[in-house]
């Protein structure tokens, strides 16, 4: 079972996630800031990470910045998840390392997709 990080501040959000994830067989954990996404990484060695760029304490993208310098935790796949959908804030989020980039609302299928590919599922389940 591949264990996925959820760095979101909305519990709203978070619980549709975690629901949706734990429903594909996934297993979910949760920080809601970045400084407490970093910290989990470090302990629970996620499989992937969902990284929101809006958070408290530490913005998604220095947490990402973060994890990306410590060797435990510096090749596990960041999916950001961002309201904002400018391209400029895609090629920063993967200019920082995020492996993709995913706009809110969120699509959740093709969020799947991206999750599936990242840990190399092709079973295609969406």
């Amino acid at each position: 079972m591949n264990k996925i990080l959820v760095v979101e501040d909305s519990l709203m959000i978070q619980e549709i996630l975690i629901e949706r994830l734990r429903f594909r067989n996934f297993e979910v954990i949760t920080a809601n800031d970045g400084e407490e996404g970093v910290e989990l990484a470090q302990k629970e060695q996620p499989d992937l990470i969902l990284m929101d760029i809006s958070l408290p304490i530490v913005d998604g993208w220095e947490a990402t910045h973060r994890i990306r310098n410590i060797e435990a935790t510096k090749n596990i796949p960041i999916i950001a998840l961002t309201a904002h959908a400018l391209v400029e804030d895609r090629n920063k989020s993967l200019a920082i390392g995020c492996n993709d980039f995913e706009t809110k609302p969120i699509n959740f299928s093709q969020l799947m997709q991206k999750i599936n590919s990242l840990l190399g599922n092709h079973s295609g389940t969406t």
